[in-house]
């Protein structure tokens, strides 16, 4: 996938931390080795039969009359197959890999550095006893871990990674909440972006209503993808905008009705009055509506995105989180942290401005960009 490459071109910084911090970990007291141990994570591969025919050559067990084979080289293997892999094998087998035993120390570095990579002390603790359960006392590599550790992020993210739900209701509003600068503006188009490349007919109605540059930048966004954007004049009032909105998307025969929202956290009585009353108000248009609340996050603010989601949450019915700027942080941990701690789905995360730069969230490539594993 073209986009997983990205993101693990762009995840640098939080994979390079994390895979130097492994490096360091495992060289801290670790030894060098000749014959890797089998994979932790699945069983050793079994040597080819002995029996399996190797090249045509039915003469028994050549002592000193072998085919043109030099006498001076010995055979110590009775005759090994001449493939790429075959090379490839025994050409691994004849490096040297530094492993380390896990044990409690290895154990607590392991766990400082997934603290300091953000994904918080409750997760870290988590992962980090999962990774040596049935494993205690083995010795182990670099990248056994680095696969040890992107099994268990896989395993925390995938109960999570939930696309955005679309219902048969038309049309569907989305609510789209989080603090000024999060990417709100910039995610709300690329969603409309897709969505219209979808096939799907999108209003988007730039209820931020207090920032020129968020509804010039809206404008901007659906001028790019065709979708028209509904504004009104600066210090409007917000519900009064989303009525219209839904009212004219109703009109319209829209599929989509994706509702920006002032992210102010200063005052917070201010900002709950204002998405209590955007949601009254649609309220007496749809009596369901909002069908999504999405909350956008930057991954840029590390631990501080806890304490937004804890915040949102009271202010709105969140129903899913889309987290931006991936490419700017070198603790991509908190996604990791988020989802264990709040368990709400992440319908999309992003690394970039361009529009393909959004994309739906996948556990496991986004835990192999994580530790820094090749796909």
């Amino acid at each position: 996938m073209a986009f997983f490459s990205k993101l693990k071109d762009k995840l640098f910084k939080s994979s390079s931390r994390l895979e130097q911090g492994l490096d360091a970990i495992v060289e801290d007291g670790g030894e060098e080795t000749t014959a890797p141990e089998p994979s932790p994570l699945e069983p050793a591969p079994q040597p080819e039969p002995a029996s399996a025919p190797p090249e045509p050559e039915p003469t028994p067990q050549p002592v000193e009359t072998a085919p043109p084979e030099p006498a001076t080289q010995p055979a110590p293997e009775p005759t090994q197959p001449k493939g790429v892999l075959s090379r490839l094998f025994s050409r691994s087998e004849s490096q040297t890999v530094v492993r380390r035993t896990l044990d409690d120390d290895m154990l607590e570095q392991l766990e400082e550095l997934l603290i300091a990579s953000d994904m918080g002390v409750d997760t870290a603790l988590r992962v980090t006893s999962n990774m040596a359960e049935g494993r205690f006392g083995r010795k182990l590599s670099t990248l056994e871990i680095k696969q040890l550790l992107a099994q268990e992020v896989a395993r925390v993210m995938e109960p999570v990674a939930k696309p955005m739900p679309l219902y048969p209701k038309r049309p569907q509003v989305v609510l789209v909440v989080g603090v000024n600068g999060s990417g709100k503006t910039t995610t709300i188009g690329k969603l409309a972006s897709q969505f219209k490349a979808a096939g799907k007919k999108v209003v988007i109605a730039a209820g931020d209503t207090f920032r020129a540059a968020a509804v010039e930048q809206l404008q901007v966004w659906g001028d790019r993808a065709g979708v028209p954007v509904l504004t009104a004049p600066e210090g409007s009032d917000p519900a009064s905008l989303a009525f219209d909105a839904l009212t004219k998307a109703q009109n319209e025969g829209a599929d989509l009705l994706m509702i920006d929202t002032a992210g102010r956290l200063q005052n917070r009585a201010d900002l709950m009055e204002e998405l209590a009353k955007i949601v009254r108000v649609i309220r007496k248009v749809d009596d369901s509506a909002p069908h999504n609340t999405l909350l956008v996050l930057d991954a840029t603010t590390g631990q501080n995105a806890l304490s937004q989601v804890e915040t949102f949450r009271k202010l709105a019915d969140v129903s899913g989180l889309v987290m931006t700027k991936l490419d700017g942080t070198a603790k991509g941990g908190v996604l990791v942290a988020l989802a264990d701690k709040f368990g709400l789905p992440i319908h999309a995360i992003g690394v970039g401005e361009q529009i393909d730069d959004l994309a739906p969230f996948d556990p496991e490539e986004f835990a192999a960009a994580l530790t820094g594993l090749q796909s």
